[in-house]
């Protein structure tokens, strides 16, 4: 095991000196990852860690919990593999979704880094948007299932990226 990242608890609970980042209560969703120190535009803040595993795997093990089936700590990296933060994550597993977010996720060679995309104050929530792709056409049913709770002006509704719409051919 490593050292620990800012906002990572050992297992007595003990925090890192010099932590900015802290997982409590979030009045979006469950828990939540809040700044406790200033946090700088384009700062790496957490790096996103956890077991890395296939896609293959990852489905067998979804969902981690059947009464909530669409909630994972799974992490995209690329068409083969994914983090699986249910498995040796950090504090970054806990950070919300956000239609309009503070961070974004980074990924370089197979890891992947939250970094800020302005300044963050402590009080301030983090989040950034999952942009969840699913083949599936969206019907209102699986919009339902991935619902925002961010509360953006302009809220998409859903944690599912927005699907390229077809360009129209031009008339001639």
């Amino acid at each position: 095991m490593g050292s620990l990242a800012d906002g990572q608890e050992s297992a007595t609970g003990a925090r890192r000196k010099g932590t900015r980042i802290q997982v409590r209560r979030s009045g979006v969703h469950g828990k939540g990852v809040f700044a406790i120190a200033p946090l700088a535009e384009g700062e790496t803040i957490i790096e996103y860690i956890g077991e890395v595993i296939t896609w293959k795997q990852a489905q067998k093990r979804h969902p981690h919990n059947p009464a909530d089936p669409n909630h994972t700590f799974f992490f995209h990296i690329d068409k083969k593999h994914v983090i699986d933060a249910a498995v040796g994550g950090n504090s970054a597993r806990w950070i919300n979704h956000s239609c309009k977010p503070n961070c974004e996720a980074d990924e370089e060679g197979g890891r992947v880094f939250i970094k800020a995309l302005r300044n963050i104050e402590p009080g301030e929530e983090l989040s950034y948007d999952y942009g969840l792709i699913i083949d599936a056409k969206y019907t209102k049913k699986l919009l339902a299932e991935y619902p925002c709770w961010c509360g953006a002006k302009k809220c998409r509704g859903t944690l599912l990226a927005p699907k390229d719409k077809p360009k129209k051919k031009k008339k001639k």
